[in-house]
Formats: C-alpha cells, structure tokens, sequence
C-alpha cells in the first residue's frame, strides 16, 4: 500500500480507502462489512469513510460494530464521519452550532468512538453564517473529538473563505475536502480547486471514483437487476445512466476497455488507477458488497504503474473524442 499525506497536514492515509455509502445497511450487514473491512485493512487500507446520512446512521452503527469486533490498534486506522443531514427535526440538518456538535454527539455514540480523526461538512449551508459553521467545526478539534476538519463538495470559494476566517479568528482551518472525481467529472477538482492545493494545501479524499459503477462497465448492456442502479432510491441516479449524456459516456466505457485488456486489468482496476495518477489526490475512496471486490480494487495500485504518460494519453483521447496519438505505448505480442 503506498500512504500519502493529507495535503499539507502531518497524516497519512492510504493511497486507496473503504467507505460506506450505499452498502452498509443497504447491501450488507455487520458480519459482511467485517469481512470487507478486514480485506481492506489486511491490504494496507487505513482509512474508512462514513457519514450520518448514509442508511440513516445505520452505516455508522454497522462500522462501529465492526470496529469493536476486530483487533485493530485504533491509532493505526483513519476514521472519518460527515456531518449535515442527521435527521427530519427542524435542527437537525445543516451547519449550524446546534446541530454540528449534537451530530457528532450521536454519530460517536453510533460508531462507538470516543473521536473520529477526520470529521466533514457533507455540503454547504447557504443559511448559516460561515463564521459560525467554522466556529463550531474547530471546537469539535479542541474539544478531542476530532483531528482535522474539513468540507465536501464546498466550491473553491467557500473552503476559501472558511479557511481566510479560521485565520483571521485563530481557528483551525479546514484541511480537506471530500469531492466527487472520476474520467467522467474532472472539473471541479483538476479546475476549480487548482489554486487552493499550494495556496491552503489542501487534501483530498475523493468519492466515486468509478462514476457510480458506469466505469465498470457493468451497464454497458443494460442496468442488471441487484446493481446499485436497481435499488429503491437510486432512481436518481438510473435516470442519469439512461440520459443521453449517460448513453454517450457508455460508449466511451466501451472504447475505453480494449486499452484496460491490454493492460491486462478490469475497467475497475484501470479507472481506479486513473485517479491515483493525480498528484492531488491524497485517497481513493473505494466500495464493495464483497471482499472478493476489495481485493479486486486494490490490485488498481499496481495498474497505476502501468499508466504510462502515452497510456494516459490514449485514454484521454477517448474521454476528449481526440483520435489516438501515434504513439505505440502496448506491449509487444511473444
């Protein structure tokens, strides 16, 4: 496992990560994560990811189980929550004081720890004063229930402007920012928040990394029944699948995959790997049903290797619709 630090900060985290989302307690149960989790971990993983929105605390609850099952050195793991949908009540989403420090309250007592490492704002909230959002984010570090702080999916001028008031007001800024990356959405993140790598230093712990399973491949034929595509909820998400902007990114899944069998690996494996090639990166937040999926991914830290400039290049061609360079990067034929 190669261990990257998280932006400018001290903490490394490993290169590839485990998270939540979707699966716990909508896929698997305690004794299945355990087995996943563990995969992970015995692969190097060091960092496991969740939130209180994921299955409604249910994903924290079937971690902490986990946690409490296997043997692990807790100063040997990374373990992160985030923070701004807990709940119907009135307070009982946003970024409020209120519901910042009685969230992470619950999502504690839900994980059994007595401190999460990194703790996020899920989104931003357009009706909380920032001064408070950021106030209140810095306690939760005085306080020990967390070491880092930091934001997701936040635009650059946010983290921007919470990280000016930290420093005017002697907080503690936020250190990183959980966006959504993958082949398919790249803007924000190679754009964007380009600046604010040198300028803040800014760390990453980037999520769908496979573009919500679409560089799989698993649908280029169709939405299999069981997928993620096929729950209840996600119906969201299959109709962006079956757009015509999905239609058009299936086929580039398609050309994409003659270059990943050359490569001998998955369209997992290599999209993976696509991610872990940029430098601002500092984790890839990976997820499975299935042990046999983590160990599968984690085999994307060996493609990487692989992921020559001419090799990147040719994909590139392919997400830009640019005719391939004549460059020759594939491995000869014995």
């Amino acid at each position: 496992m190669e261990y990257r630090y998280l932006g400018s900060s001290g903490l490394k985290v490993s290169a590839l990560s485990f998270g939540a989302w979707v699966t716990f307690g909508e896929q698997m149960n305690a004794d299945l994560a355990t087995e996943c989790m563990t995969a992970a971990y015995e692969a190097g993983v060091n960092f496991f990811d969740n939130a209180e929105v994921y299955a409604r605390g249910q994903a924290e609850t079937i971690m902490g189980a986990v946690l409490k099952r296997v043997d692990w050195k807790r100063s040997d793991i990374v373990v992160s929550t985030k923070l701004f949908w807990g709940g119907k009540g009135p307070n009982d989403a946003g970024l409020s004081r209120k519901h910042i420090c009685e969230g992470m309250d619950a999502s504690l007592q839900r994980m059994q720890l007595d401190y999460v490492d990194l703790i996020f704002c899920h989104r931003p909230d357009l009706h909380t004063p920032m001064e408070e959002t950021v106030q209140a984010m810095s306690s939760l570090i005085t306080q020990g229930k967390a070491f880092y702080w930091g934001t997701s999916e936040w635009s650059a001028e946010q983290i921007r402007q919470a990280y000016e008031i930290a420093r005017r007001e002697h907080l503690i800024p936020p250190t990183m920012e959980q966006p959504q990356y993958n082949m398919f959405h790249r803007d924000r993140f190679e754009r964007e928040y380009a600046r604010l790598y040198d300028d803040v230093g800014l760390g990453t712990t980037i999520w769908s990394p496979l573009a919500s399973g679409l560089l799989t491949g698993k649908y280029n034929d169709g939405i299999p029944k069981g997928t993620r595509l096929d729950l209840p909820g996600y119906e969201w998400l299959r109709e962006a699948v079956e757009s015509e902007e999905g239609r058009q990114r299936i086929e580039k899944v398609k050309q994409l995959a003659p270059i990943a069998s050359e490569l001998g690996c998955t369209m997992a494996q290599m999209a993976l790997a696509w991610c872990l090639k940029n430098p601002h990166v500092s984790t890839v937040i990976t997820g499975a049903s299935r042990a046999e999926q983590v160990v599968e991914n984690m085999k994307a830290l060996a493609v990487a290797e692989q992921l020559t400039d001419d090799v990147m290049e040719t994909i590139e061609g392919v997400l830009s619709n640019r005719p391939e360079p004549d460059r020759d990067w594939r491995p000869a034929v014995e």
